[in-house]
């Protein structure tokens, strides 16, 4: 896919991969959309806190499953969706997606390869997979940067 650039981390710590997640929402700008993706407790909520705490969002970020989506208002507002529970993509028209996608915030999602289809082409992919290793939790992050817009984010991902 033309534009497409990767960031691969290893995080051996919740606290850890909320640090990664600060440093991808330091670099984030309105109008940007970070999906993620990987199996139950890999950290998606909390690369998701690091990611608010960048952005200037002071309260713990809990994961939207019931509610689809929490709104977080600050200079650059975050809009949290948690689409795990969705039967149908084109169930996100009906809460208003595309509002949320081309407005004036920063998008995070998780679950979103369920609702791949209806993603625009360029995006913020992260990845996270949890292996045990040796009895110590280690989430090896993938952030890739995909379309002209993020051509050079992960040279300002600072690690």
């Amino acid at each position: 896919m033309k534009g497409k650039k990767m960031a691969q981390i290893k995080t051996f710590s919740q606290d850890e991969t909320m640090l990664v997640g600060k440093a991808l929402g330091s670099i984030l700008m309105s109008g940007d959309l970070v999906c993620l993706s990987g199996d139950l407790g890999t950290g998606k909520t909390a690369f998701t806190n690091g990611i608010a705490c960048a952005l200037g969002i002071d309260e713990y970020i809990t994961s939207p499953t019931f509610t689809i989506v929490n709104e977080y208002k600050t200079k650059v507002s975050l809009y949290h969706f948690d689409v795990y529970r969705i039967g149908d993509p084109e169930e996100m028209y009906d809460i208003g997606f595309e509002e949320y996608l081309y407005g004036d915030g920063v998008v995070v999602i998780e679950w979103a390869e369920l609702i791949r289809d209806i993603l625009p082409d360029e995006l913020i992919w992260v990845k996270i997979n949890k292996n045990l290793n040796l009895d110590v939790n280690v989430r090896e992050i993938n952030i890739e940067f995909i379309g002209e817009k993020y051509k050079d984010y992960e040279k300002r991902l600072k690690l």
